[in-house]
């Protein structure tokens, strides 16, 4: 006979939208440890501007003069995958060039019907320049930068914030939740009460009241947008150990003598998983929205750091300026990943559910 676990995952490998869902994010977990290495613009943010270039249509193509940076010897090649480049080779979009003796001369790229002045760098000092052409696949923004670069560099946020709201969420949520649930009485008053009140208070005002309270910054919203997430996991594990607490096997684990602590930990909470591993996947896509609305609202991620949400705000004047795609890319990533989280958490009921 299979066990319930091995039924479930059985159940959820049927599910076509499942297994995709769980490929999908997968993928995106990938291009978020690894963006850097994938980005065509490996600088920190992915914040090289051209700004002769800016605002250019998916599959753009420049020259561009690289000029090595000789100090990229001194960031190690695993803070360069964290971080990206400290220093990075200089690049300038260029029209033409030609090598006189010593020289590389050539004209920087100007706009339409413009021509630059021509210039000249010093081709024999080392490492010597060179001349690449460089395809902007997804264009540049207003400031010249690569949108596919930053795009994939802005995974980290909208992907992390999820595992560190849910870690914080669950965090709380199962404490305050298994106590109320499993003592009752004062306890369980007071932390309903908390519920209550955190409940009364919309989400979007509670976050921004927490981030202006910590600060602006990276980390503070990750702990903002997780403070006010745990409501829903404390409401769902206090009803199902209030339900597990009377079954047999616990009344004869308090005949056994065993503490408090153990019958919650070992007997009570691996049986009320299951919805709580549903409201996860839930609450991992309301944490990517909450942030994106946030960094739109410019209290999220701040600049240069690369974010979806903070993409949008940039570029939504865009829609109707002729280049709806600045605002639209980052929308539809959004989309596309909270679509999958919740895809995830519909099939993980489906599977998860005892009855069926």
């Amino acid at each position: 006979m299979q066990g319930l676990t091995a039924l479930a995952l059985q159940k959820f490998k049927q599910s076509y939208l499942g297994v995709s869902s769980v490929v999908f994010i997968l993928c995106v977990g990938l291009i978020s440890i690894f963006a850097y290495v994938l980005a065509p613009d490996n600088t920190q943010y992915a914040n090289q501007m051209h700004v002769s270039i800016h605002s250019k249509s998916p599959g753009f193509t420049a020259q561009m003069l690289v000029l090595p940076n000789d100090k990229q010897g001194d960031q190690s090649a695993f803070n360069q995958l964290l971080f990206g480049s400290k220093f990075p080779d200089t690049e300038l979009p260029i029209s033409s060039y030609r090598i006189e003796d010593d020289k590389m001369i050539y004209t920087p790229y100007e706009a339409q019907d413009l021509e630059g002045l021509e210039q000249f760098v010093d081709y024999a000092k080392s490492p010597k320049p060179y001349v690449v052409s460089k395809t902007f696949h997804l264009g540049t923004d207003n400031y010249g930068r690569d949108v596919l670069s930053r795009i994939l560099v802005g995974t980290r946020i909208s992907f992390f914030i999820g595992f560190v709201a849910v870690f914080i969420s669950l965090v709380i949520g199962i404490f305050l939740g298994s106590i109320s649930g499993y003592f009752g009485g004062k306890i369980d008053d007071l932390v309903m009460f908390l519920i209550n009140v955190t409940w009364s208070i919309p989400t979007l005002l509670l976050v921004i009241a927490i981030t202006l309270a910590l600060g602006k910054g990276y980390w503070q919203v990750f702990i903002a947008v997780g403070l006010t997430m745990w409501v829903e996991v404390a409401r769902v594990v206090r009803g199902e150990v209030m339900s597990v607490k009377e079954q047999q096997y616990i009344t004869a684990a308090r005949a056994l003598g065993y503490t408090n602590f153990r019958i919650i930990s070992k007997h009570i909470m691996p049986n009320i998983m299951a919805p709580v591993i549903v409201i996860s996947a839930a609450n991992f896509a309301a944490a990517i929205l909450i942030e994106s609305g946030l960094s739109f609202l410019g209290i999220g991620a701040q600049p240069p750091m690369a974010s979806w949400g903070a993409m949008i705000k940039t570029h939504y004047n865009a829609i109707i300026l002729g280049q709806p795609h600045l605002a639209i890319i980052p929308g539809l990533c959004i989309m596309s990943l909270v679509m999958a989280f919740m895809l995830m958490g519909n099939t993980l009921r489906e599977a998860l559910d005892v009855k069926a």
